[in-house]
């Protein structure tokens, strides 16, 4: 049996992040949490999740702007940029690794994510 996939949410609404615990978790993901963008990168070099959702507006900086890094620095990483206020989308040559979610999003566009 394959271990469970690893995802880290990025994000600064606790009750955002309590919720995609909770779908991801009975979706038998291993979930975890991060309210800044320091800890997110700390617990992303720690626990080398498959999966990252980040929010752009972090309390101590810009997610997006570490996307392209991340996708070099972790090559199994596949990220989903979240945001409500529609920034630009980082460059980055491997599009299949790097997808938009435009917050508010809906359960159905969850169930449609390709993870």
């Amino acid at each position: 049996m394959s271990p469970l996939k690893k995802i880290l949410i990025v994000d600064d609404e606790e009750d955002l992040c309590l919720l995609l615990k909770i779908y991801f978790t009975r979706k038998k993901y291993q979930v975890a949490v991060a309210n800044t963008l320091n800890d997110g990168l700390i617990q992303l070099n720690s626990w080398q999740p498959d999966i990252l959702f980040l929010d752009n507006n972090l309390p101590d900086g810009l997610g997006w702007e570490k996307a392209p890094e991340l996708l070099e620095k972790y090559p199994d990483l596949n990220i989903h940029l979240i945001s409500a206020f529609h920034p630009v989308v980082p460059d980055h040559t491997d599009k299949s690794r790097l997808h938009v979610l435009e917050k508010p999003f809906t359960q159905q566009q969850l169930n449609a994510l390709n993870l």
